[in-house]
């Protein structure tokens, strides 16, 4: 288990103004969509998962740890994502 092993499949997030997305293809980019590009309003599922997220990047967590946590976050923030083609 490393800090940078892939989403399978990678997921894509709009977050802001409508048509601004952003790809999400490991921990740490979930972490950092989470601590900074998120909006205002923050519930329990999103604490949990920047929670899982930085676990992941200590080796604790596995990468489908986050990657559920991150999906459970942005269903609760009406956060529109979706499953990327695999490379």
């Amino acid at each position: 288990m490393t800090a940078l092993e892939p989403f399978v499949p990678p997921l894509m997030v709009e977050l802001g103004r409508p048509g601004n997305f952003r790809r999400v293809t490991h921990a740490g980019e979930a972490a950092e969509c989470l601590m900074t590009a998120w909006p205002l309003e923050r519930g329990p599922r999103h604490r949990e998962a920047v929670g899982t997220c930085l676990k992941v990047l200590d080796g604790r967590r596995s990468a489908e740890d986050a990657r559920r946590a991150f999906l459970e976050a942005c269903r609760e923030a009406n956060v529109p994502v979706s499953e990327l083609p695999e490379p």
